[in-house]
């Protein structure tokens, strides 16, 4: 029973990520699509749709939203993998330990440090990356063509390698030398050496949301570019690359709309084309809870006050609200916030890492500085009493070694006695 309520708790906290709530909706459609596309094909819905035409119309129209929905998906995760190849070409020594991150487990690690591990790696990215690309392809047919004239053969090779390739990364990566994907959250807070004090749960934003007047500068650019100033802030803050932030943001609030509205022009239905559209204006206001989670990052990393201001909702929903209200004033807080605190978070790292360079270069006391020492010597002669400090118990004698200072300890001659002088 204790297993079960432990595994019930993880998989409430992995559904509570605002990532994984998007997976599990985007899962779910897609299930819903394919159950669909199923029961056409296997002649189930025969009888609530006779017509053969109008099958093929409804086959036709979730054929169009599950390519429009795995269109979707690698358009999101596009701008990360081109990321993740530019770093595997370059493969400098911060670039390997990026990209290790990424595609390597903690004990696989030492495994893959050399030209072997960045093989193993750039085979997996192009193996997403042809996924990727196969999913393109599958797209312009379906956008290029009708049903009739669509070539078979090409869509078949198309959805094949689309399948195949990230199920073949998959097990790579799973059962290779690389290992499974590390986890974010984890990563993230190893890289938080340094202990809490008590002053730092006091931080603030700097400023109020509206306060622009703070920084016009920063307030107008936040305006109109918010990507660029996102995706410069997240960097300089050590949240990951600026350009992957930004086209990432970019994507999440343009690309539904047009992949949505695309699809509905190929949609004969006048209600489906209706809810496509409505759909793709939806993801694209949703697009904003990108910033807002890792406007909670940001908090966490500084240990900001959260600021539940909303029928006292958790501090994460309150990242994500402001977000979704403003997000000009969202960013330029963020970036008044980082100019505050970005250059007392360096100074303290480095303090942490002198301090343990110190510590490793500091030389091992001597055994005369040591404090009082405890010598334990098996012996087999019964127990009897001894000198003050001395003594022998069972088994056991315990000498202590008691160390004097010689500013509180006068000198004492050492008196020798011989065996003539016991005699005398």
């Amino acid at each position: 029973m204790a297993h079960l309520r432990a595994l019930l708790a993880h998989c409430k906290n992995w559904a509570m990520h605002p990532m994984h709530m998007a997976l599990m909706a985007w899962s779910f459609a897609v299930a819903a699509g394919l159950a669909v596309v199923l029961l056409f094909m296997s002649g189930l819905m025969d009888g609530a749709v006779p017509e053969r035409s109008e099958r093929a119309r409804w086959t036709e129209i979730t054929n169009q939203i599950l390519n429009a929905l795995f269109t979707i998906m690698c358009i999101y995760q596009h701008p990360r993998l081109c990321h993740h190849l530019v770093l595997l070409c370059r493969w400098r020594p911060e670039d390997a330990a990026e990209v290790r991150k990424v595609y390597c487990k903690e004990k696989a690690n030492a495994g893959a440090r050399g030209s072997d591990g960045r093989g193993h790696m750039a085979f997996v990215v192009l193996l997403l990356h042809l996924t990727c690309l196969s999913q393109y392809g599958l797209c312009g047919l379906y956008w290029g063509y009708s049903s009739d004239d669509r070539p078979t053969w090409l869509q078949i090779v198309l959805v094949a390698v689309g399948i195949l390739a990230p199920a073949v990364a998959s097990v790579y990566v799973a059962f290779g030398p690389l290992g499974s994907k590390l986890d974010e959250e984890s990563e993230i807070s190893s890289l938080r050496t340094y202990e809490r004090k008590e002053e730092d749960a006091d931080r603030e934003w700097a400023g109020g949301l509206f306060d622009c007047g703070d920084d016009l500068v920063g307030a107008s650019l936040s305006l109109f570019c918010t990507c660029c100033v996102f995706g410069w802030n997240m960097e300089r803050l050590g949240l990951g690359n600026k350009y992957v932030h930004a086209a990432v943001f970019v994507l999440l609030c343009f690309a539904p709309l047009l992949v949505f509205t695309t699809t509905a022009s190929r949609i004969d239905d006048g209600v489906v084309k209706i809810l496509m559209g409505v759909a793709g204006a939806l993801l694209c206001f949703c697009g904003l809870l990108y910033g807002g989670f890792w406007r909670t990052r940001m908090r966490e990393r500084f240990d900001l006050r959260g600021d539940p201001a909303c029928c006292r909702c958790s501090p994460a929903a309150a990242d994500y609200l402001r977000w979704l209200l403003c997000w000009p004033c969202a960013v330029a807080q963020e970036v008044r916030t980082g100019n505050l605190y970005d250059g007392v978070e360096e100074s303290r790292e480095r303090d942490l890492e002198e301090r343990s360079r110190s510590m490793m270069l500091k030389p091992l006391p001597r055994e005369d500085e040591l404090g009082p020492a405890i010598r334990i010597e098996p012996s087999a002669a019964p127990a009897n009493g001894g000198a003050a400090g001395n003594g022998r118990f069972g088994d056991v004698t315990i000498d202590i070694d008691e160390k004097k200072e010689d500013s509180m300890a006068p000198p004492v001659q050492p008196l020798i006695l011989q065996e003539s002088d016991l005699r005398n």
